[in-house]
């Protein structure tokens, strides 16, 4: 009988391979069990008790993580998280038409967001806040986008960030094809007049959930970025719940894993340390642009709110479970480390928090003063050159209500 080790864990020529179709009871609860836990392979740096990890592999790549860059990663989730609680709060409040929380995935993105290069590419699904926060794009332009005053604000070729995706899985296919563009375009692979690689390179992340990887765009992407060795960095957030089906209902093996079937690496990291975050996602971009092809990140995270503010999360999950991910916590586990280490002390969290709380103050007072769009906008920028159908479609929708306003008149 195979062990559960390989199957969870296999290896060429380790053994005899278990039987795919009909795997052992101790085989499936191995694979369901590595599914719901971190597992011996999930990388970490800071313990959830905020206590440095060595590690061979990764540490140079956070090499230049200073006391002062730690708590600059710090500043970064802390308001990051503040503005999603108050995005939450101001659609309870019917300020906003949905809101989609990020609460407990804070570091995953700021992280990942971080390890990006001017020059690099994001695709995000619809829950990337903290990473459109990282590329510099105004969070009051996300606000407009969940009001549905605007498609997204935000120059994405400024940002090198793509406006939201709401189709599971689609902005995959879609980050699949600019990455194979850029390397057809020869942007990856060079190296500059000493023989190292090129600081101009580029390379492209696309953010999912662990429920996107059961849909068929996410697999077709790993497809054509393997076989063109597409620079492309899938970054799944892997936060347990897929609305109310757990990552065990989902999948058999841990989701870092399904890289092998495909040709390429696969890595599973805590999403709930920044720190591990970034240098994970600054090695995998690395591999990227060095022209090694895609590679697959797992970010081993947990969502502490609903799903959307549509969802109840009592109906599926139980509050031990969330209280447990709450000592994980990820920013807590940097406020730890900043604070033993004395790189921080009361007064500077006491800054942050205040800082924060302007932040959220700024957000709100945008979203109630933001001004209603005229209705000609939702026609405008659908295409880059001009349509004679939709414009015809405008002519057509504007007349409409028009004649709203001359039955009025009567």
């Amino acid at each position: 009988m195979s062990s559960p080790e390989q199957w969870t864990h296999p290896e060429p020529g380790e053994g005899p391979a278990a039987q795919a179709a009909q795997p052992s009871p101790e085989q499936v609860i191995a694979g369901l069990r590595a599914t719901t836990e971190g597992g011996a392979e999930l990388t970490q740096l800071l313990t959830p008790e905020g206590e440095r990890v060595a590690s061979a592999q990764f540490d140079r790549y956070v090499a230049d993580i200073d006391g002062e860059a730690l708590r600059g990663l710090y500043r970064d989730m802390v308001l990051v998280r503040r503005a999603d609680r108050e995005a939450n709060a101001m659609q309870r409040q019917g300020q906003l038409g949905i809101w989609v929380p990020l609460l407990g995935q804070e570091a995953a993105q700021v992280g990942s967001g971080r390890a990006l290069r001017q020059q690099d590419m994001a695709f995000p699904s619809y829950r990337e806040h903290g990473v459109a926060y990282t590329r510099g794009v105004d969070l009051r332009d996300v606000m407009g986008l969940f009001r549905c005053a605007d498609h997204s604000g935000w120059d994405f070729r400024k940002h090198r960030f793509h406006p939201y995706t709401i189709v599971i899985g689609n902005q995959v296919l879609n980050a699949t094809g600019y990455a194979m563009g850029q390397k057809f375009e020869g942007r990856v692979g060079n190296t500059d007049g000493d023989g190292r690689p090129s600081d101009t390179d580029e390379a492209t992340i696309v953010y999912f959930g662990d429920g996107a990887t059961s849909q068929g765009d996410v697999h077709e992407g790993f497809v054509w970025s393997a076989v063109y060795d597409a620079p492309l960095v899938f970054f799944c957030q892997n936060n347990q719940w897929a609305i109310s089906e757990p990552t065990e209902r989902q999948s058999r093996l841990p989701l870092y894993q399904r890289a092998r079937g495909y040709g390429f690496p696969g890595i599973r990291v805590d999403g709930n340390d920044v720190l591990a975050c970034l240098a994970v996602t600054r090695w995998a971009l690395d591999e990227c642009r060095h022209g090694n092809g895609p590679v697959l990140i797992e970010a081993f995270t947990y969502r502490m709110d609903a799903h959307t503010t549509t969802d109840d999360p009592t109906r599926y999950r139980l509050s031990d479970e969330l209280e447990a991910w709450k000592l994980k916590d990820p920013i807590e586990r940097v406020r730890a480390f900043l604070a033993r280490g004395g790189y921080a002390d009361q007064s500077y969290f006491d800054q942050i928090q205040a800082e924060a709380d302007a932040f959220a103050a700024d957000l709100r007072e945008f979203t109630f003063n933001m001004p209603e769009p005229p209705p000609e906008r939702v026609f405008a920028n659908v295409y880059a050159e001009p349509s004679p159908v939709l414009d015809a479609q405008r002519e057509e929708y504007l007349a409409y209500l028009d004649g709203f306003a001359t039955a009025g008149e009567r």
